[in-house]
Order: structure tokens, then C-alpha cells, then sequence
């Protein structure tokens, strides 16, 4: 599945800060869509249908659910960030009063700690997702562990998980400019102030073990982020959160630009940005 390239309205040139809301939109309007092979792919690897009852962890704006629901497959979603989540709403859930019946895949997206996503019905998950990518941020990986222990006694014995992360450095021509955050940032990187590092081979797996899961098969997926212009992809890739320190030790202008300089060597002749990537993703059973 290739990224579609499409253009947007360009905040270029203005001081102002980004609200949330504004980044949110990007997210879902620019950067999302280029992980969705990663989310087919385990889906056709996993048969996700109508026997499906997933769990998603870190929803975020619900392309992901969309996909899986499409499927048959009935759909929870949770997240803390409120501002994906209200554009997953608008994606998942039919109008108050419109006569559009019932969303596909039953959806029900909840804004907090997974274990608020208890099943409506009392029937058990089988199948729990967290699709947002590990590798790429200090403490990435003990924020999963602990989403999964709040999630784990909601799925039935013997569940299906999915942990999903970034692949080698040398294989994503993103990892260069992801740099520029730790660059920025300039300080020591830890869980609590935040940075860049390169993903590692055993990012998943330590996970997996730390979390009490048996890993049982593994991928790897193309996902290229393509995008129609600069402004775009600097759009696109400040929503992903991985330049927050960054933009915090410096400015959101001093980003985007370093950001924008960094992309250069990926610009074409008609002004689109192509990176090719490799995303990885975990197997495991409870």
C-alpha cells in the first residue's frame, strides 16, 4: 500500500505555537496513513475478522481500528492523548441523531489508562494491538510494559499481542532526521526528559519478556513516508511527538527548520518527499 500525497494548509512562517488540536490533524491527516501497511499486514497475517475482539493501545486518531472494523473485527480503542481521540470519534462513530445505524465493529474508544477498557459484554479480548511505534524515544519501552500490565488481565488466556516498533537505523531513511531531535535537544536523554536513540534489534522482545509474554513470530514492513511537499513532511513528522524535548529545549521555529534541512536529500525534482522505511512487528501469546 503506497502513501497517498497530499497537500495542506502551510503554518509556515508564522511564531505561534501549534496548538494540540492543529497537530493532532496532522497526525491523522498526514503522518498516520503511512503505517497502515504495517497494520495490514498483520491483520492478513493474523486473519483478523469477525471473530476478532481487539484491544488497541495508544489508538491514537483510529486508522487502525477503521482498518480492523472493515474487517469484521469488533474494536476498542484507548488513548490518553483527548485530541486524537476526538478525531477517532469523528472516524469511527455516526452523528447523535443520524439515521447511519450502528458503526462497523461496534467501536468504543476511552480516553485514559487501559484498564478502563474493561468489555462492555464481560466477553474477553482476544486480540490486544499497540501500534504505536517503540525504538525511537528513551522510555518508549517502559511505557508499553506498563500499558500492557493494565491491559493483560482484560484478554483471555492465550491471547494474541502485537507489539510493533521501528526498524534498523540503516533501513530507515527517516533515522537521519530523526536525529535532529537529539541534536536539539542537547541534554542527557532519559524517560523523563525525553530525546532520540536508535532503535535496537531486541527492543520488542525486552518488552515482550518484561511484560510476562511469549514471543511467537515476528516481521518486518515497508512503510515509506511519503508526502507532497516540505511543509507537509515537517508537519507530518513534528506530530509523531518525537521532537517534544527538542522543540522544548529550543523553539518550534528552530525545529522546523532543522527538521526541513534534513529532509533536503529526500526532496524530488516535483517537490515530494520520499523516505523508504522498515517497521517491525512482534507475534506474542499470553
Amino acid at each position: 500500500m503506497t502513501p497517498t500525497l497530499v497537500r495542506h494548509h502551510s503554518y509556515a512562517g508564522t511564531a505561534t505555537p501549534v496548538d494540540a488540536g492543529d497537530r493532532a490533524r496532522d497526525w491523522a491527516e498526514i503522518q498516520e496513513r503511512m503505517l497502515a501497511p504495517l497494520y495490514e499486514a498483520v491483520y492478513e497475517r493474523l486473519e483478523v475478522g469477525t471473530g476478532t475482539r481487539l484491544l488497541s493501545l495508544g489508538c491514537g486518531s483510529g486508522l487502525a481500528l477503521l482498518i480492523a472494523a472493515a474487517r469484521g473485527a469488533r474494536v476498542t480503542g484507548v488513548d490518553t492523548d483527548s485530541e486524537r481521540l476526538a478525531l477517532a470519534r469523528t472516524r469511527l462513530l455516526p452523528d447523535p441523531g443520524s439515521d447511519a445505524g450502528p458503526a462497523a465493529g461496534c467501536p468504543r474508544l476511552l480516553d485514559g489508562d487501559p484498564s478502563t477498557a474493561a468489555p462492555a459484554d464481560g466477553a474477553p479480548y482476544n486480540l490486544l494491538t499497540a501500534f504505536s511505534p517503540i525504538g525511537c524515544s528513551p522510555g518508549d519501552g517502559e511505557g508499553l510494559v506498563d500499558a500492557l500490565r493494565s491491559a493483560l488481565p482484560l484478554a483471555a488466556r492465550g491471547s494474541t499481542v502485537v507489539l510493533t516498533g521501528w526498524g534498523p537505523p540503516e533501513r530507515c531513511a527517516t533515522a537521519p532526521v530523526l536525529r535532529v531531535a537529539d541534536r536539539l535537544f542537547g541534554g542527557a536523554r532519559t524517560p523523563r526528559t525525553g530525546g532520540w536513540r536508535p532503535s535496537r534489534r531486541d527492543d520488542l522482545e525486552v518488552v515482550a519478556f518484561r511484560a510476562g509474554l511469549n514471543p511467537d513470530g515476528s516481521g518486518r514492513v515497508a512503510c515509506p513516508f511519503g508526502y507532497a511537499d516540505m511543509d507537509s513532511a515537517v508537519r507530518g513528522l513534528l506530530s509523531t511527538r518525537l521532537f517534544d524535548a527538542a522543540v522544548r529545549a529550543t523553539d518550534r521555529d528552530k525545529v522546523k527548520k532543522e527538521v526541513a534541512k534534513a529532509l533536503h536529500p529526500h526532496r524530488r525534482l516535483d517537490g515530494t518527499i520520499w523516505m523508504p522505511n522498515v517497521f517491525r512487528y512482534l507475534v506474542c501469546t499470553m
